[in-house]
């Protein structure tokens, strides 16, 4: 059964409210996939403060046209299309999806929106290789501790070895 005016514009409004609100999004073909791992994505995506929605090819050119990335030709993405909207950190749509394709093999990443920019798929599996924020912070905190608890460890050194020839 179609959807009638009404249900468009409200779908078109929820749509244009997540795009202002997106940093990044990838476009995905769901073709062949199981709801029940539809689901499981869904909930990953949540945990992560990114948002998975299925929506027509027209109505994503109409919202990502009024926002000002012309570049995106949703009749050119093949098969069936869904949206993550990536809100919080901007890497996470790319490197969720390319997780969960990697258990599914029908799974495939066909474009994306970045820094306000249309990106192909090459480039969203790039993105998807960069460690998380948390991940990155982690290794900053590591490569400037090492050097400290070096220091403090040639001191300990020292200390002991002055404790030995005075006993």
């Amino acid at each position: 059964m179609p959807k009638t005016r009404s249900k468009k514009a409200a779908i078109l409004g929820s749509l244009e409210e997540k795009a202002e609100r997106m940093k990044s999004a990838v476009f995905v073909n769901y073709s062949g996939i199981p709801v029940k791992e539809i689901d499981a994505l869904r909930n990953k995506c949540r945990d992560e403060g990114a948002e998975y929605m299925a929506t027509k090819k027209t109505l994503l050119k109409k919202v990502f046209e009024k926002k000002g990335v012309s570049e995106v030709q949703a009749k050119e993405l093949s098969g069936e299309v869904a949206t993550v909207f990536g809100y919080e950190d901007e890497i996470a749509p790319a490197r969720i999806v390319a997780g969960f394709a990697k258990t599914n093999d029908k799974f495939k990443f066909v474009g994306g929106v970045f820094e306000g920019n249309y990106i192909d798929n090459a480039k969203v599996l790039e993105l998807s290789k960069i460690p998380s924020r948390k991940e990155l912070l982690a290794k900053l905190v590591g490569c400037i501790s090492n050097p400290m608890s070096g220091i403090v460890r040639v001191i300990n050194a020292v200390k002991e070895s002055k404790e030995k020839q005075t006993v």
